[in-house]
């Protein structure tokens, strides 16, 4: 069980982030909360200051959407 302090010092910074981040906490809301199919594509890149970008991507497989079911169900 979580402790009720810790669970506050989350959903502080959790806010914080959403503060900083509105588009990514949309994103996150509206298109990943809804279920994710298989043979979804993510594209995930980076760049980090004074350097060229990073990219990288997956196609969700049916056992990435079973591990997923699997935490969920951990709540």
């Amino acid at each position: 069980m979580t402790n009720p302090k810790d669970a506050f010092k989350i959903m502080s910074l959790f806010n914080q982030f959403k503060g900083r981040h509105p588009k990514i906490v949309r994103f996150m809301t509206q298109e990943l909360m809804g279920g994710v199919p298989e043979g979804t594509i993510f594209e995930i890149s980076m760049t980090r200051p004074g350097e060229d970008t990073i990219s990288t991507n997956m196609k969700v497989t049916a056992e990435d959407i079973e591990l997923l079911q699997e935490l969920k169900n951990l709540r």
